[in-house]
């Protein structure tokens, strides 16, 4: 019986250990999409630059942010965005106009680094479980 009773206790703590232990994973692996986006990002006057931002759950992202404007991060996630409410035209310089070239910031930061986040994050939920099973 008590070999039941500390398996089941360990499987209900289980993914409350491991949502902590993901937050650190995310947020980091955030804030560097966001350091070499604002590194790619054309520094016209700075305004672009300075409009990358990491919003950590649950909080809601800026207006008029890209991609996808103001959304509600959930709790343990974090998004990044470019552009506010002030610099509404990030998707703009992404992707280009008639007049205007493209100039790919956002995207190939986000696709240079996704898979160095995806497996920060594996790693971290992985020693998280087996810490938890463990005790």
């Amino acid at each position: 019986m008590a070999g039941i009773k500390s398996f089941q206790r360990k499987m209900r703590e289980m993914p409350i250990a491991a949502r902590k232990a993901l937050a650190p994973a995310t947020e980091k692996g955030a804030d560097e999409i966001a350091r070499m986006a604002e590194a790619l990002a054309p520094e016209d006057t700075g305004d672009l630059v300075g409009s990358i931002a990491v919003t950590v759950g649950p909080k809601n992202t800026p207006s008029h942010s890209h991609p996808g404007g103001t959304r509600t991060v959930p709790e343990g996630a974090a998004a990044v965005t470019a552009g506010n409410s002030d610099v509404r035209y990030a998707h703009l310089v992404e992707f280009g106009t008639r007049k205007a070239p493209a100039q790919p910031f956002f995207w190939p930061a986000f696709r240079t680094l996704r898979k160095r986040a995806e497996s920060r994050i594996k790693r971290a939920m992985t020693k998280a479980i087996k810490e938890e099973w463990n005790k």
